[in-house]
Order: C-alpha cells, then structure tokens, then sequence
C-alpha cells in the first residue's frame, strides 16, 4: 500500500524557515496533483499549497504567497515545503496529501486529495 511520510516539522523561531518534505513510498506512485494542507487546534483543515505532478502548475494559497514554496521531484516521489518567514499563525500540523484519482479539471485546492500523510508539526515561537 502506497504510503506518504512527511518530515521536517518541528519548532522553530517566528521568522525563521522549515522546509518539509513528503515522499511517496511506492515506486509506481503517481497522481494527479500534489499538495500541502494545515490544521491548527479548533480551526478547519486549510489549504496550504500544490503542484500538478505530471503538469506544469501550481497553486498556493494567499495565505502564505511570498512566503512558502513549494516543489517537486518526480524521480525521488517527494514534494517539498519550503516555508520561510515563519510566522505564529502558521502554527499547525502540516499534512501531504496526494490526488490520484480525478477529477482534473478544477482548481489544485479542489481536487480529490484521496492520500494523505500523518502530519507534521510545525510550532512557530514568539
């Protein structure tokens, strides 16, 4: 079974980077589309960032434009979170998902995530 590991949460100072990483364990592993959601305690999962994975696009959310990029390396199976400017809002556990099942004619933040990871935390201090 096709699993995705997340890596690189952890704390860090408000201003300072993280990058994440998501790696798709299975060799076969493709998909639609690629992303990045967050979830703080007592808020509603949101949309972080994604990228087609066989397409040029990408989409991120307004969020965290100018700040978080996000990347892809189809050989290694991962994407990448590069988040820099960290700020305390943006405190959550920050989660892989994939879309490989359609539909793909809807924008990145809609598309059907069907794979998720288990999360990593990223703690922003003051």
């Amino acid at each position: 079974q096709v699993q995705l590991v997340e890596t690189g949460g952890g704390l860090v100072q408000a201003g300072g980077s993280l990058r994440l990483s998501c790696t798709a364990s299975d060799w076969t592993f493709s998909a639609h589309a690629m992303g990045w959601f967050r979830q703080a305690p007592g808020k509603e999962r949101e949309f972080v960032s994604a990228v087609r994975w066989s397409r040029v696009g990408s989409k991120t959310g307004d969020s965290v434009k100018g700040r978080f990029t996000i990347s892809k390396d189809k050989d290694k199976r991962t994407i990448y979170l590069q988040m820099n400017s960290l700020k305390p809002e943006d405190t959550a556990v920050y989660y892989c998902a994939a879309a490989t099942v359609g539909p793909w004619n809807a924008p990145l933040s809609d598309f059907n995530y069907n794979m998720w990871g288990q999360g990593t935390q990223v703690t922003v201090l003051l």
